[in-house]
């Protein structure tokens, strides 16, 4: 049945939705049409809002660049290619080839989203090529499934590591919420390992048959371990100079156990983008290996550099017209305390589809549920929870983060949505329980 049911979605977005840009186009136009009817804003008023959110991101978009660019350089290492290969060579049939296959890009997007996305297409591609009886949609939709499945308890989650950062926006009023409470706790948790068992379970289901299957006929070599002539010029000896490279390793990694020392284990966006920088110096070995996969990456951040100011432009519209504020409080004023997370999330997944960015949304949407949450005496770190889970699951609609398995894999939108969009009703559903269940256990 479920297979059924996604060869039918996929029919569907092959007629109707169309290329990722346009649907961030179409959706400005939706936002502004809504800011005059809903919140009675001029045409002129709703542009200037547009304008005025267009460039807000800049350094948050850099931020979302450099995790996903550093995350192709790893995977890029030539250790990591040397075991991806080795990994991509187990899987005999299309069941353990699906398994395989979302368990390793889960495993990466653990560690990294960008990582994950990256990682979780080109093994999916390598598998493709040596299971010649597994489709190729399907494992490349259980790749980017698989990593969105496992972020909520990922160590580079936006909006937990946001609220845990010095100086973000809401620190004068809510201070520091440490890891333990968002990340690492019991709800995030069991949200990414219970959707993690619920997506292994549904993507067997949704296999093709034998008939069906559309399998990698490309002939291309995604882990190639990349190798140099031997140096000859001075230039070419600095480029590839392996002690170059590891005394920058080295004062990377001092500042780094510096870090640790002094803060603990503390987790935010730019340690984090410092250490895959650091971490993929020392895979590569030399600076030349490095800056070569770092160029070759840039493709597939080509969706967020073009995209995210539009989406900005979205989010620039919804606040300055206050359609953030009437969606938040439109699920507020219908709440308990029992209802409230539910709730929540469900607005925070509404407003990613307008907004695909857990960092900004969290700002912008964190300080009206943090006022609504005071009134029920619920924890900000359950506030921060579920607006993280709503922005997570709706990824699977919202086509931005998929642009770059799509790159990698040559693959459309029609070609996984059906895949995608099965996963994430169910996923919904098993979220809206534990948030809602969670809070009254803990």
């Amino acid at each position: 049945m479920l297979r059924k049911i996604s060869q039918s979605f996929n029919v569907g977005v092959e007629n109707y939705l169309p290329n990722a840009f346009i649907f961030a186009i179409l959706l400005t136009f939706i936002t502004m049409i809504l800011g005059v009817t809903v919140t009675h804003q001029t045409v002129t008023e709703m542009t200037t809002h547009w304008y005025g959110g267009f460039w807000n991101f800049l350094a948050f978009t850099t931020q979302m660049i450099l995790i996903l660019i550093t995350g192709y350089a790893l995977v890029k290492a030539p250790p990591v290619q040397k075991l991806m290969l080795r990994m991509a060579s187990i899987p005999k049939t299309q069941k353990s080839a699906l398994i395989m296959t979302i368990l390793v890009a889960a495993v990466a997007g653990y560690l990294s989203w960008g990582l994950g996305l990256v990682l979780g297409t080109l093994f999916a591609i390598e598998v493709a090529k040596n299971v010649k009886t597994a489709d190729f949609r399907i494992l490349i939709a259980a790749s980017y499934t698989g990593t969105i499945a496992i972020l909520p308890a990922s160590i580079t989650v936006t909006a937990p590591l946001l609220v845990n950062t010095p100086g973000h926006s809401l620190e004068a009023e809510i201070g520091l919420i440490p890891l333990s409470q968002t990340i690492f706790s019991p709800t995030l948790m069991l949200t990414a390992f219970v959707g993690l068992a619920v997506v292994l379970f549904v993507y067997i289901k949704m296999m093709p048959k034998p008939e069906e299957v559309v399998p990698f006929e490309a002939d291309v070599d995604v882990f190639v371990v990349e190798e140099f002539a031997e140096a000859k010029t001075f230039a070419e000896k600095l480029d590839r100079s392996k002690i170059i490279n590891y005394i920058l390793v080295a004062l990377g990694m001092l500042w780094l156990g510096q870090y640790v020392v002094l803060n603990g284990f503390n987790l935010e966006l730019n340690i984090l983008n410092f250490f895959f920088i650091i971490l993929g110096l020392a895979l590569h070995g030399t600076p030349v290996s490095y800056v070569n996969a770092i160029t070759a990456g840039m493709p597939s951040a080509s969706g967020i550099l073009l995209q995210f100011p539009f989406y900005a432009g979205i989010m620039g519209m919804m606040v300055g017209s206050g359609l953030i504020t009437v969606i938040s409080q439109s699920f507020v004023s219908i709440s308990n305390e029992y209802t409230f997370p539910l709730l929540s999330m469900l607005s925070a997944a509404l407003v990613n589809v307008f907004v695909p960015s857990a960092g900004g949304q969290w700002q912008i949407q964190g300080p009206i549920m943090l006022e609504a949450s005071r009134a029920y005496s619920i924890p900000i770190a359950t506030v921060v929870n579920t607006v993280t889970i709503g922005d997570l699951v709706t990824n699977l609609m919202q086509p931005f983060f998929v642009l770059p398995a799509l790159g990698l894999s040559g693959l459309g939108l029609k070609d996984i949505w059906g895949y995608c969009l099965v996963s994430m009703v169910l996923l919904m559903i098993v979220s809206g329980v534990i948030v809602t269940v969670i809070p009254l256990i803990f």
